[in-house]
């Protein structure tokens, strides 16, 4: 089979570059609980991973529940703490995206504050400069291909020759659905005991790997 020779990389954030997933997940919880509403870390695993704040609102309206004014702002907050006191990179990122000779760029569900902010804290911003893409600047979030589309045409490049690296199901799901190259990546903390490979293999990845030295053995 002939090797894939992307000319564009679009990499997610959150449990892609930083190893997140657990600090958002559970700050989402933590902030649900003072809004009344239960939810456990595997449930917003399960339900919100790669999702967008604006899934979140939706899911819960779509129950009947509508979430405090402040909710969001809250959530903002409880997530930046978390970050700031444990957020790190995924090993090996640094090393891997210094050696990239193919273009890349960043797309995620997280706000643009977000992910700026998590990039300038592990030190990974200069790899991407401006080259970032949030779910605010779309109609639909992941699992909708838009913003990997979006991201794309801001690149530049067709989606057949895009490859996308992402952890979670929905993102999985939004890169097959933009007609892109999905690898999955199962070396964050939030797979600790769970079947990552059988989860994004089903979602529709084209390869799944767990560690971001094995990443150029894939091309």
């Amino acid at each position: 089979m002939r090797t894939f020779e992307p000319e564009l990389i679009i990499f997610d954030c959150d449990g892609v570059l930083v190893d997140s997933e657990l600090l958002s997940c559970q700050s989402l919880a933590d902030g649900l609980a003072v809004a009344g509403v239960a939810l456990s870390l595997d449930e917003a695993l399960k339900l919100f991973l790669g999702r967008s704040t604006k899934a979140v609102l939706e899911h819960y309206r779509s129950l009947g529940r509508e979430l405090p004014e402040s909710f969001l702002a809250d959530l903002k907050q409880r997530v930046r703490d978390s970050f700031s006191a444990s957020l790190q990179p995924i090993p090996g990122i640094a090393a891997l995206l210094s050696t990239l000779a193919v273009p890349c760029c960043v797309a995620s569900s997280s706000d643009l504050d977000r992910i700026k902010f998590s990039l300038q804290f592990t030190g990974l911003i200069d790899h991407f400069g401006d080259r970032l893409y949030s779910a605010e600047m779309v109609a639909r979030g992941k699992p909708a291909p838009d913003l990997f589309l979006y991201a794309a045409d801001r690149m530049g490049i067709p989606p057949a020759r895009t490859l996308v690296v992402e952890d979670s199901v929905s993102g999985v799901m939004a890169a097959k659905a933009a007609g892109m190259t999905a690898w999955g990546f199962t070396g964050g903390s939030h797979y600790h005991g769970r079947d990552g490979h059988g989860i994004l293999e089903a979602a529709g990845a084209d390869r799944v790997f767990d560690c971001m030295r094995d990443f150029s053995g894939n091309l």
